[in-house]
């Protein structure tokens, strides 16, 4: 090969432009494992929980100041906290999940995450939970372990309680309850009211969600709602629950100072829960996703919209 004009050939080899560089495959392998631990906790379910903890911060700061610090340490302990207790589920449960068909491809069943892996991502999400309620005040602080001890239990409920659909519920009705204390350091009624109404709210569509689990429930001995009373029962629990949850939702407005656009919010929040009733029958479940994902997505973004809307209009 010939050199460049009045000198000997370059030892150097050509760069080739087209193949990957060592750094960009790290990157790719980091970006890969961090898709993997995102489908794993379903981080996009993080919508259920996280709105009603904005909107107890917008009640909250009818009473207290709120700056841009509070909301940001809030969001950062909400998916904290909600994304280890789901990597320590996806741990409880990682043997009955390889034995059930409906999750046997799930990320630890399927070999795609170690159980080493996902135990010390839990250790480091509760680490940094713990950390963001220490920014907040030290009445989160010292609350912090309580909380983790609450979301961690619910993952062995299902082995002993068949009401383990309302241990879920409250482990979400911790993030508004939470958020009020995050920006008053106290407690009041609202919040409780709030709390309520999240619980008996995930309580309901987990009961419509568990109904696909119903014979291998029975089978492995595990208790829910559905496997205790059968579905057409449990879906009329359901029903039940979300009336209450309605109910309390109701039942903060004359407790704050809130503009009437906040009736309007929880009047589609009762339309929406209608129309999820609707999608599920007992001898029909294939509306089950479509029930429990998108129609609760919009539901806490609905009512996050209406009363963020509702303590600005009052001002």
């Amino acid at each position: 090969m010939a050199g460049p004009p009045g000198g000997s050939a370059d030892p150097r080899p050509t760069p080739d432009i087209g193949a990957p560089s060592a750094d960009n495959g790290r990157v790719g392998s980091i970006l890969l494992k961090a898709r993997d631990y995102g489908r794993m906790v379903r981080f996009s379910h993080s919508v259920f929980a996280l709105p009603f903890a904005l909107a107890s911060v917008a009640f909250a700061s009818i009473t207290a100041p709120v700056t841009a610090r509070i909301v940001v340490w809030v969001i950062v302990a909400m998916l904290a906290a909600r994304n280890a207790a789901m990597g320590f589920n996806r741990l409880a449960d990682a043997a009955i999940d390889a034995r059930n068909p409906r999750t046997a491809a799930r990320e630890i069943p399927r070999g795609v995450l170690r159980r080493g892996e996902v135990a010390a991502f839990v250790v480091l999400l509760s680490a940094i939970f713990i950390l963001a309620a220490g920014m907040l005040n030290r009445a989160c602080l010292w609350l912090s372990p309580v909380a983790l001890a609450i979301v961690f239990l619910y993952s062995y409920t299902k082995r002993f309680l068949w009401a383990s659909q309302l241990v879920l519920g409250l482990s979400l009705a911790i993030a508004p309850v939470g958020a009020w204390i995050a920006v008053t350091g106290a407690i009041a009624w609202p919040p409780v009211l709030l709390g309520a109404s999240v619980l008996t709210w995930v309580a309901g569509f987990d009961v419509i969600y568990a109904l696909q689990d119903i014979d291998f429930d029975r089978r492995e001995g595990l208790h829910s709602i559905p496997a205790r009373f059968g579905a057409r029962a449990s879906l009329w629990i359901a029903r039940l629950l979300h009336i209450l949850s309605v109910a309390a939702l109701l039942a903060v407005y004359p407790l704050l100072p809130l503009h009437p656009i906040y009736l309007a919010g929880v009047g589609v929040v009762a339309l929406l829960l209608a129309y999820e009733h609707t999608l599920v029958r007992p001898d029909d479940l294939s509306k089950v996703n479509l029930a429990f994902f998108t129609t609760n997505g919009i539901v806490s973004i609905v009512y996050c919209a209406a009363a963020a809307a509702a303590v600005a209009l009052a001002r």
